[in-house]
């Protein structure tokens, strides 16, 4: 089992990930962009789709811990 914190972008031109940062707190955050709008979960289904996608994993294995509403989320990957 792997966290991540992630700063997520919704509305962006393309989904993507932007790279690492380090927070106030110093902890390690991977930002992603992704295209669809923050509407009714929209944007939270599009980034656990994207990292699957990206991680070459089922969508399954990825559950958002914390952060459904915020931009800072905390994704649990299983597997």
């Amino acid at each position: 089992m792997v966290k991540l914190v992630i700063r997520l972008t919704p509305k962006a031109a393309h989904d993507r990930i932007d790279g690492w940062d380090v927070d106030e707190f110093g902890r390690k955050i991977l930002k992603v962009r992704v295209r669809a709008a923050p509407i009714e979960g929209r944007a939270n289904a599009a980034l656990l789709a994207f990292l699957a996608k990206t991680l070459n994993l089922p969508k399954s294995r990825l559950t958002l811990l914390t952060g459904d509403t915020a931009r800072y989320k905390q994704i649990e990957i299983n597997g």
